[in-house]
């Protein structure tokens, strides 16, 4: 299979990006073009390392590939700082969401943290709406071109502040406007969910649904915490759920792999894990496993039946697409559309939507893959 320059492949015949796909796992100040960081920063007077939108793509590319996560968070110091106004946030926004029509995304979560964008005098409520008027403006001009895609917020509160619970409440507040769960993100070894718990207990109140970083930088103390803690309903990564998997034997056509009761729980109980392979090599956070991208476990964790999604991330740090994952994962396990309709299937089902409209998604996975 090859990849062409804008991430698209052919895979029995069909273009990838014009299949129907779910994205869970995509951040907003993790996904802006390179022009548009540009021409905002030169808006507000910001100084940034390069001068051409080229060279600033490869400039994100380069300072991501450390294999360290806190490395990695460093380059959102420049998307951040862009974001500080309405109107910044707003184009965003409606980027972020013509971007993924444009990906062949029917249905997409969108998460960022409000109290990141902030200093330039705007409130959390601000913030939060001037994001959902740019979601509902990509939306709106989908809907003129004739494409269909809904995309709900997923408010994000940063793991080593103290604003957890105010920001759950700021949630629970939008969850009729545009919100649809809650998330905690930011540096994770140090910083596990029980620091959080205070709101944590206040969304499960309000079954409100949360899905929580964990297993990308910390280990299997961190997925337990998420689930014990944060009452996750998916786990943010979760690649390093695969340390609590024994291989018992091995031989040249067969494994066979003894589940931890950790392991064992997520599995039975369908968690979705929301997996981002390019992303997942550029942070070490498979660094147990090797350096190459067939050294995942994402493909040992499939076989063994856990609902695994896939996932971006952040599609300027790794200079991705959710069409261009699909096409390097299918490249390096020999995955066929069955497979990748699997994929989307397990995202469908996770994602934070009521029951009927799961059902709905579903049904157009299945009747795109068909076609």
């Amino acid at each position: 299979m090859s990849i062409d320059q804008h991430g698209d492949a052919v895979l029995q015949g069909l273009s990838l990006r014009s299949l129907p796909k779910v994205s869970l796992h995509d951040h907003l100040d993790g996904a802006l073009r390179p022009e548009t960081i540009l021409e905002l920063a030169d808006e507000v007077g910001l100084e940034v390392p390069e001068d051409s939108a080229e060279d600033l793509a490869d400039w994100f590319a380069e300072s991501c590939d450390s294999g360290s996560l806190v490395e990695y968070l460093k380059t959102f110091d420049l998307t951040t700082a862009v974001m500080q106004t309405t109107e910044g946030l707003r184009r965003v926004a409606r980027e972020f969401v013509e971007d993924l029509v444009a990906d062949g995304v029917i249905y997409g979560e969108v998460r960022w943290a409000p109290e990141q964008h902030l200093q330039r005098g705007l409130s959390l409520d601000e913030v939060v709406e001037a994001v959902q008027d740019g979601i509902e403006e990509g939306e709106d001009a989908a809907e003129r071109a004739g494409r269909d895609i809904r995309v709900g917020q997923l408010i994000t509160a940063m793991r080593h502040t103290d604003r957890s619970l105010e920001i759950a409440k700021l949630a629970v507040d939008w969850r009729e406007r545009g919100a649809v769960g809650f998330d905690i993100a930011g540096p994770e070894d140090g910083f596990p969910p029980s620091r959080h718990r205070a709101a944590f207990d206040y969304l499960a109140s309000e079954f409100f649904p949360v899905t929580v970083h964990a297993g990308e930088a910390a280990g299997l103390d961190s997925i337990r915490s998420a689930l014990i803690d944060g009452r996750a309903l998916r786990l943010g990564h979760g690649v390093r759920l695969a340390n609590d998997l024994s291989v018992i034997s091995r031989d040249r056509e067969d494994v066979m792999v003894e589940l931890g009761d950790l392991s064992r729980w997520v599995r039975d109980r369908e968690i979705p894990l929301e997996l981002s392979p390019s992303s997942n090599l550029q942070t070490g956070a498979i660094q147990a496993w090797g350096d190459e991208l067939a050294d995942h476990p994402f493909d040992l964790l499939y076989q063994l039946g856990f609902a695994v999604t896939v996932n971006v991330d952040n599609r300027t740090m790794s200079r991705t697409s959710l069409t261009r994952e699909l096409a390097l994962l299918a490249q390096a396990f020999e995955y066929d559309l069955d497979d990748l309709e699997v994929f989307q299937l397990n995202a469908a089902a996770g994602a934070f939507l009521p029951v009927e409209e799961r059902e709905e998604l579903i049904e157009l996975i299945g009747e795109g893959f068909d076609r």
